[in-house]
């Protein structure tokens, strides 16, 4: 049987027995004694101490580990592409935004490097320049680099956002329109470290097997999924495709020209140099459909829960080229907290369409 705590009540007992078989003619069980007080207090202690143990075994495995333990068995296992050990932490957003002198300008204007601008007054977001930004009196806009100063996703800006110059520079226009900053990534999850270092323990590197082109993918900043496709793209080629399920979100979890740029070069400097061709490349969505019938009950609540757990279900299984199963969507919507019936209206598999095809959930249709 698993080793178990035993309860306070069982260690106090033990005491007392042993104080009994230890003093003859002593006995710790009669209420109020002096041996009753010192054997509980003892019992009490002792019971401390092994649930300090049971807790630290716990620690010293890092699929059980918590936060801070879990982050020094990421700091012996895991290096990252930029280099730190463990945890991928929170990186700043950085891009580009559109600045343009006043109507009333004469010459060139100069915003100096490190100027503050914010977003969203009240917000509390911050951003500065990282160059000088020479801005003609012409009133064309003139492009300069931004980056933000709070790291995460909370720094990235959509294209046609404004930033306000704290201190605005003479005859220059205080509004900056975004043309693109991105690229902020939040501190990694526990749940996503934990796989990196199970991961790394069980599949020790190989000098170019399938799996350490996946970890060397997931040791990008934002990358949360990776799968590497050996001789998709013929003999001697090796094809890596990724998501980023938390940056990308709104995507789901699509990478960006960009994105997919950062990781193969951070690859490339890995990698075996003896592959003939390597790609790095996002999967090809392949939306697929689900036909719900009769179901019960039919609340905006239980469909809300239905997509949730399809979701679920497609993070857990899916991957590029693999075909979701009509068993694994029952499943997931069976699964849903409130569902008590349903009746699948198509019941067919899904299957994709090439090896990097991969399924994005698209119509959940009731019936």
């Amino acid at each position: 049987m698993p080793w178990q705590t035993p309860t306070l009540k069982e260690v106090r007992s033990t005491v007392r027995d042993m104080i009994r078989g230890s003093l003859p003619g002593a006995d710790a069980a009669i209420p109020n004694s002096v041996l009753r007080v010192l054997s509980d207090n003892q019992g009490a202690l002792a019971h401390l101490t092994l649930q300090y143990i049971d807790w630290l075994a716990l620690q010293l495995i890092p699929d059980t580990a918590e936060t801070e333990w879990l982050d020094r068995h990421g700091d012996i296992w895991l290096t990252n592409s930029d280099g730190s050990t463990g945890r991928k932490m929170a990186t700043l957003a950085t891009g580009t935004a559109e600045f343009t002198s006043l109507a009333t300008a004469i010459g060139t204007g100069i915003i100096p490097a490190s100027s503050r601008l914010t977003f969203a007054t009240g917000v509390g977001l911050e951003y500065e320049t990282t160059a000088e930004i020479y801005v003609p009196s012409s009133g064309a806009p003139a492009p300069g680099p931004i980056r933000a100063l709070t790291p995460g996703v909370s720094g990235n800006r959509n294209p046609g956002d404004t930033l306000t110059l704290v201190d605005q520079p003479p005859n220059i226009s205080p509004a900056a329109i975004v043309i693109d900053i991105n690229n902020g990534v939040d501190t990694e999850n526990d749940d996503d470290l934990r796989f990196r270092v199970l991961q790394r323990i069980r599949q020790p590197p190989m000098g170019g097997a399938k799996h350490d082109y996946e970890r060397w993918t997931l040791a990008c900043p934002g990358v949360t999924r990776a799968w590497c496709g050996p001789l998709e793209m013929g003999i001697g080629t090796v094809t890596t495709r990724f998501v980023m399920d938390e940056l990308r979100a709104d995507d789901d979890g699509w990478p960006t020209t960009n994105d997919i740029e950062i990781v193969r070069a951070y690859v490339d400097t890995v990698r075996p140099v003896a592959v003939k061709d390597f790609w790095v490349l996002a999967p090809i969505k392949q939306y697929i459909d689900v036909y719900i019938e009769h179901l019960v009950p039919d609340t905006n609540e239980t469909r809300a829960e239905i997509e949730a757990s399809l979701r679920q279900m497609l993070r857990y299984y899916g991957a590029p080229g693999q075909t979701i199963f009509a068993a694994w969507k029952s499943y997931a919507i069976m699964s849903a907290p409130t569902v008590v019936s349903f009746r699948m209206a198509n019941d067919l598999d899904d299957v994709m369409d090439s090896p990097g095809h991969m399924a994005v959930l698209g119509d959940i249709v009731y019936a």
